[in-house]
């Protein structure tokens, strides 16, 4: 089996890469596996408070994740595997891809501000000669209609 795996953030153009990462893996039969990384930084202090915090931004990502599985499963009839890792959001992207031999895929979205696709992308296409994966990039300006076009073409 074949997985696309994309990265959820509280960013906008991540919608645009899930949407595409689902409207491809409906399309192909595959699979979709959505990856949010939760950053270390966000949890400094007292242990107590971190685990708090820990668990409420673990509540915050499912609730988010609920919504784009939602969608997938009624409208794409998909069934979307939602992955948590916590630290350098590269890095966790790379141990991912490494922990799972179904992953086939990358898929992210480029940030739309100025001439700035995002952290993610930027350190990923350095490095993507060596990447046992192909990745794609997705315009987060892009339309709706375009992208459900290019995507089931």
């Amino acid at each position: 089996m074949r997985k696309f795996l994309v990265v959820l953030d509280d960013s906008r153009e991540c919608l645009n890469a899930i949407r595409f990462a689902a409207l491809r893996a409906a399309k192909t039969g595959a699979e979709v596996q959505i990856l949010s990384v939760i950053s270390p930084e966000e949890f400094q202090g007292w242990i107590g408070v971190a685990d708090v915090m820990r668990a409420e931004a673990r509540e915050r990502i499912e609730a988010h994740f609920e919504v784009f599985a939602k969608w997938m499963r009624d409208r794409k009839g998909l069934h979307p595997e939602l992955v948590i890792r916590e630290g350098d959001a590269v890095e966790e992207v790379l141990a991912q891809i490494q922990d799972d031999p179904d992953i086939g895929f990358l898929v992210l979205g480029a940030g739309t501000e100025g001439n700035n696709p995002g952290p993610i992308v930027t350190q990923l296409v350095r490095n993507s000669g060596t990447l046992p994966i192909p990745i794609t990039i997705v315009p987060g300006e892009l339309d709706r209609d375009k992208l459900e076009a290019i995507a089931t073409g």
